[in-house]
């Protein structure tokens, strides 16, 4: 299709005017550049499971008394995440940015305006979220064999406030990842495209900026502190550089 293949080569030049910011001297050819190096552009649809661990009890409130106690719920959320990977000349040592979309998210008041859908019509929440990560390989595929890799990644994540004294709509929070990739085709030839689509599993836990045990949000009371652990898994689709 004439409008696809016109969106890669945007893509394509995009990725490349970075390099060429990134490494003056900046060809794809050169294995080598000072300090950050050319970026890696992915797509990542990812089903995360929210409240894996450690489900804090909430109370529902009305009129200030308590009506019902009930466990956090677990929760299964869709996501499309933009992955822009930065290599560095330090070994095991890489920065990625990443922007998450939630494409079928709901919710029963709108959280800017405060008005509330009719019955049966939620508002459409398609929350965007934005991370910042410093990535820590432990495992590189050339030691599996090309087959397995795996990271640690310390995050800052801009995402919406969610506790009672959070002076912003959008707040930063302090999240540790623990990511480990499984590559399906990686003996294929080293121009093959598909040679480096991944199937990871992650573990995240979200260290600070959730709902604290006596914290009331809306019409509800946490008894515990909220749950700060998910598990994602993601499929990791590279969109350029187009031929690695």
């Amino acid at each position: 299709m004439a409008g696809g293949s016109g969106w890669r080569r945007f893509v394509a030049g995009a990725v490349v005017a970075t390099q060429a910011a990134l490494c003056p001297d900046g060809v794809w050819a050169q294995t080598r550049c000072a300090l950050l190096c050319a970026p890696e552009v992915k797509i990542e649809p990812t089903l995360t499971v929210e409240h894996l661990f450690g489900r804090a009890r909430i109370a529902e409130l009305e009129e200030g008394e308590v009506v019902a106690v009930r466990p956090q719920e677990r929760e299964s959320v869709l996501e499309l995440i933009l992955a822009v990977g930065i290599p560095t000349e330090i070994p095991r040592v890489g920065f990625t940015v990443e922007t998450i979309f939630v494409p079928f998210g709901e919710t029963d008041v709108h959280p800017f305006t405060g008005t509330s859908g009719g019955p049966g019509q939620p508002i459409r929440d398609n929350g965007i979220e934005v991370e910042l990560e410093l990535n820590l390989s432990l495992l590189e595929p050339e030691q599996t064999g090309g087959w397995v890799e795996s990271h640690f990644d310390i995050v800052d994540k801009i995402s919406p406030g969610a506790t009672p004294t959070a002076a912003s709509v959008y707040t930063h929070k302090l999240n540790f990842e623990l990511d480990t990739a499984f590559l399906p085709f990686s003996r294929l030839g080293d121009n093959n495209w598909l040679r480096h689509l991944e199937v990871e599993g992650s573990l995240d836990y979200v260290a600070t900026g959730l709902p604290k045990a006596g914290d009331v949000i809306g019409n509800q009371r946490y008894l515990d502190d909220a749950s700060a652990w998910s598990f994602s898994l993601v499929g990791v689709i590279p969109l350029a550089p187009l031929s690695p």
